[in-house]
């Protein structure tokens, strides 16, 4: 039997940038955000923690088509992405703008298990729409 893992004012602090944030978060994001209150705190902490809340089932990996790892609260349920082109933002959409049921039968023969979606524009900050 496994013991369960203690908690640590680390791991409390980069569970809750995760929680806090709108959209999934790069490493470089959870550092920068963590720092603020751990000014201590290094990249290899933050590495290290975020396998061990993958491995606790708190936090997913979210792979976004560019092939970058950006980490989300494990039970968002299901929901898209945005990424802004301009700054780099990822939020998540609390819409499927895709109305393919599990299970979907697709031309070819093709069945449907999950779909994610990215779209992709600009954001309303980057817009000039939101002050900075």
């Amino acid at each position: 039997m496994t013991q369960p893992r203690r908690n640590t004012k680390q791991r409390d602090t980069i569970l809750h940038v995760i929680e806090e944030a709108r959209g999934p978060l790069s490493v470089q994001e959870i550092l920068d955000h963590a720092q603020k209150s751990m000014p201590r705190l290094g990249i290899a902490t933050v590495y290290r923690t975020l396998r061990l809340l993958q491995d606790d089932h708190q936090i997913k990996t979210v792979i976004l088509p560019s092939g970058e790892n950006r980490f989300e609260k494990a039970n968002l349920g299901h929901h898209h992405h945005f990424q802004c082109l301009k700054c780099g933002e990822v939020v998540d959409l609390d819409l499927c703008p895709l109305n393919i049921p599990t299970g979907s039968l697709l031309p070819g023969g093709y069945t449907v298990e999950a779909h994610e979606l990215t779209l992709y524009g600009t954001c309303p900050k980057c817009q000039g729409l939101v002050a900075s």
